[in-house]
């Protein structure tokens, strides 16, 4: 049986600083700051942010490559009894990698109203119709998450305003 893991208040709020500095390493590389971590036994076994300007790869987002990094860590697909934390709301693609993964909780910050796979629009990690759930955590930081997208999008409006790239 797949155990949830749980945590204090205190430990999430750390779990999800971890994960909003990730996402200050993606916007500082020219990325959409968006942040993971993931969590087993306590111990942050795999960080990750956004590298999809950087690789051109349109899979690149934080939720995949901290788990293909906990996967390569565990020598495993499946990642029970961890927790992934992520800055905001996974997508439709990121949700199915959670499924997949047997992911157990999510705990994640802003919410994407035009692309949440996971409460926003779609609810897919809590769909009984499919193999696994997960347990969903709302607005973590979610004002602190977003506030570093809006950051970002209005700096890029205003580089693109001004003819810059």
């Amino acid at each position: 049986m797949i155990q949830q893991p749980t945590f204090s208040s205190e430990q999430i709020d750390y779990f999800m600083q971890v994960a909003l500095n990730e996402a200050k390493f993606a916007e500082n590389d020219g990325e959409v700051p968006i942040g993971a971590v993931i969590v087993k036994d306590n111990v942050i076994i795999a960080r990750a942010h956004n590298h999809r300007e950087a690789e051109q790869m349109a899979t690149a987002h934080a939720e995949l490559l901290a788990i293909e990094s906990a996967n390569r860590l565990l020598s495993s697909w499946r990642l029970e009894d961890t927790a992934l934390f992520v800055t905001l709301e996974p997508c439709i693609m990121c949700a199915g990698a959670i499924i997949n993964a047997r992911i157990p909780s999510v705990y994640y910050g802003a919410e994407d109203s035009k692309g949440g796979g996971t409460r926003s629009l779609y609810q897919l990690l809590e769909d009984d119709r499919l193999n696994h759930r997960a347990d969903v955590h709302t607005n973590i930081r979610g004002d602190e998450g977003g506030a570093l997208l809006q950051h970002f999008f209005k700096k890029i409006r205003l580089q693109r305003k001004l003819g810059k790239k």
